[in-house]
């Protein structure tokens, strides 16, 4: 896990120089008022709470990409994490064109008005996201054991993220950011909907059915 720590953090550094490049390219003037959002904005709360919850996501599919050999879980897999990891660095790399704090003393997700109540199932920082221990258990399964489990951590971890997405398309200003997130609900349900059946077809069911 340090070694994928290490890479994680190098990957990091890079594509917050390309999120930079992206919103320049893109020549979106900060939001629809044309001034930079603000640092309890929920631009900057959504930018800094779905970076952290995408974080878990690719460390989560690198994990699972080491203990199958099946290729469709481990194509998904992939694909999520280059995914998420690429979002990652344009959130980041907004906050620092903003000149705002990659870290808020606020709990997660206070721009969307929950605040403490935030926080998900037995301590999980967000809603969806996995427990240390549910962590720790994934990297010590293997095989059919392992995609199944994956499979149903990343559905609550999309359901999560989805959540935190539709927020940001009701509540954000930046044009940029808003299409973003509309992007990631689209795509995440989508997913979920693939990882319903890839569940189904190994006898499993998503978590809640």
């Amino acid at each position: 896990m340090r070694q994928f720590g290490l890479i994680a953090g190098a990957a990091a550094t890079a594509l917050v120089a390309a999120g930079a490049i992206t919103f320049a390219v893109a020549g979106d003037d900060g939001s629809s008022s044309g001034t930079v959002p603000s640092a309890d904005s929920a631009d900057a709360g959504f930018a800094r709470d779905m970076a952290v919850h995408h974080q878990q996501a690719v460390e989560m599919s690198y994990v699972v990409r080491d203990r199958t050999d099946d290729e469709e879980v481990r194509r998904l897999a992939y694909d999520i994490a280059q995914t998420q990891a690429n979002q990652r660095g344009m959130l980041l790399g907004w906050l620092d064109l903003w000149e705002l704090p990659k870290v808020s003393s606020d709990p997660p997700m206070t721009w969307m008005g929950m605040g403490d109540a935030a926080s998900g199932k037995d301590g999980a920082l967000m809603p969806g996201m996995a427990t240390n221990a549910e962590m720790e258990r994934l990297g010590s399964l293997g095989g059919k054991a392992a995609e199944v489990f994956y499979l149903q951590l990343m559905t609550d971890h999309h359901k999560g993220g989805v959540h935190m997405a539709q927020g940001c398309v009701s509540a954000c200003e930046v044009g940029a950011e808003k299409r973003l997130a509309r992007g990631m609900v689209e795509a995440q349900e989508s997913e979920i909907a693939l990882m319903g059946r890839m569940l189904k077809e190994r006898g499993a069911r998503a978590p809640g059915q």
